[in-house]
């Protein structure tokens, strides 16, 4: 079916009412009580897009972000990628919420010197040192380095673990190298041109093009005031009652993240669909371990069997606070097919009844807040089905997935709306998501019912008669009616920006991590 752009406004707009009203942010951190013990396997954050870097149109990207709340100073260890387990990120191109392609990332660490590491002469014995490095790094071949972290990268068509696997190649083979986490400037005085040496051309079996992908720290970008919203949402979340700006921001300027980039081809991954393709991150380990008496570098625990799913993402904060504290760890386990189980959290969400507790007499409303048109059959329709023609794929398989129509053309940069759809930018959240779109803000409005009430879509629906930035433009979607949403008009605001303006407009298009030591303290 033609993706015309009438239609495609219409369903894509509708979308988000689902999308995000399963969601008040878009992240997840320390979600559910078994991943807090693998912090090396939490997924963070899932973003995919249509490469908006001039030239680079043509491609598709997907970053999987892991091991959140990673504080700049935290040595001296730092940030190393797990390696016994598997990062993989997952494509449906027919719809059947199953992987047809799934490219799997596989980490080794290894200490220098043939792995005795580096050691210094001390008196008359030598001895091995204590940090990752013993000067500073530039990106040498005789860097002072101490441990070497590697990956290899694999694409898997068909099944995860039974399916054809076909080794993904750099410019140096199968093996590439990960840059050391930015330590501070004295060990790495020149991190952002280090960095960009790790920016790996690849070859992808099966593509005509060639890809790019790059492991390594980030600054983190998901904005939220993520304290005072587990503290009972500690403010009233109206414009005019909080500052919106950097100072109520918990991660951005703070914490680091390990990002997982990826820019493949668009007519490599959609495959014989319709154009649109799901997508997830998980991270898996295998079944057995057992703890080993007399732990080496090398080895502290003995791995064995088959590999369990530890950590799954895809659209934002679903497991955060949609997924009831019970079934958590189960959503982490399961695969979108499985979904259907839980679909009770978006039918009937309980966030909003939450908002209504909390807020209720603050918004001086007399009576229940929450909107009432349950079971919210219009949400799974857009957040577990997509709608035809637009962001549903070939085979509707009521799935979790972020879905992503890869017909629409990305948004440069300094036009992007961080608001995405609803703000007339169908390049953004919910058809994918871009590291600008600012999802918690969208969602806290949707989640209440914003699109319950008329929206300024007139025009952009083809509606006759409706003129852009008039009264005429202001038209109901048919999801629901402003009676069922008393509060769906309300500016809800978490108070922490967003924009693709603060963001790099090149690929892996986060920023440059912060340093643990000598950066500048008033650095955003």
């Amino acid at each position: 079916m033609p993706f015309t752009k009438k239609a495609t406004k219409f369903a894509m707009t509708a979308s988000v009412a689902a999308l995000v009203a399963s969601a008040a942010g878009a992240s997840s951190h320390r979600e559910a009580p078994g991943i807090t013990e693998q912090p090396k396997v939490d997924a963070s954050d899932f973003y995919m897009f249509r490469s908006y870097e001039p030239g680079r149109e043509d491609y598709v990207t997907f970053i999987a972000n892991y091991i959140p709340l990673q504080a700049p100073y935290g040595g001296p260890n730092y940030f190393t990628m797990d390696p016994d387990a598997i990062y993989e990120i997952h494509i449906d191109n027919d719809g059947d919420a199953v992987e047809d392609v799934t490219f799997q990332f596989d980490f080794n660490n290894e200490l220098a010197m043939d792995g005795a590491g580096i050691a210094l002469q001390i008196g008359d014995a030598t001895v091995a040192i204590p940090l990752r490095t013993a000067g500073p790094i530039t990106g040498a071949a005789d860097d002072p380095l101490n441990e070497i972290e590697t990956y290899t990268l694999t694409k898997i068509t068909g099944d995860r673990r039974s399916g054809t696997r076909e080794e993904v190649d750099g410019p140096d083979g199968h093996i590439m190298a990960k840059p050391l986490d930015y330590i501070g400037t004295k060990t790495l005085p020149d991190y952002e041109g280090y960095a960009n040496n790790f920016i790996h051309d690849i070859t992808i079996p099966g593509c005509d093009a060639p890809g790019k992908v790059f492991v390594g720290q980030r600054a983190e970008a998901f904005a939220v005031n993520l304290g005072e919203i587990f503290d009972l949402v500690n403010l009233v979340p109206l414009e005019g009652s909080i500052e919106n700006d950097r100072s109520n921001d918990d991660l951005v300027g703070l914490f680091n993240v390990t990002s997982l980039a990826l820019e493949v081809p668009i007519d490599c991954v959609t495959g014989d669909g319709n154009g649109v393709i799901g997508a997830w991150t998980t991270a898996s380990l295998p079944q057995g371990e057992v703890e080993d008496p007399s732990p080496t570098y090398a080895s502290t625990s003995v791995y064995g069997g088959a590999f369990v799913q530890q950590s799954r993402l895809s659209n934002p904060l679903v497991n955060e606070v949609v997924i009831g504290l019970p079934d958590k760890d189960l959503f982490n386990a399961a695969e979108p097919t499985q979904d259907g189980a839980l679909a009770t959290y978006v039918t009937n969400p309980t966030l909003p009844a939450l908002i209504d507790i909390l807020f209720r007499d603050a918004l001086g409303a007399e009576s229940n807040i929450a909107p009432s048109n349950l079971p919210r059959q219009d949400l799974v329709t857009a957040f577990l089905t997509g709608f035809p023609g637009v962001n549903q794929l070939a085979t509707v398989t009521p799935s979790e997935m972020l879905r992503l129509n890869t017909a629409i053309p990305a948004t440069a940069r300094d036009a992007q709306s961080p608001f995405g759809v609803v703000a007339e930018d169908l390049a953004g959240f919910p058809n994918g998501r871009r590291p600008g779109d600012d999802t918690v803000d969208i969602a806290l409005r949707v989640v209440m019912g914003a699109l319950c009430h008329p929206v300024p879509l007139g025009a952009e629906l083809g509606i006759e008669g409706a003129v852009e930035d008039t009264d005429s433009d202001l038209v109901n979607l048919g999801l629901c009616a402003p009676e069922d949403a008393p509060v769906g008009n309300a500016p809800f605001i978490d108070g922490a920006p967003i924009s693709a303006a603060e963001l790099q407009n090149a690929f892996p298009y986060l920023n440059t991590p912060l340093p643990g030591a000598g950066g500048d303290d008033s650095e955003d």
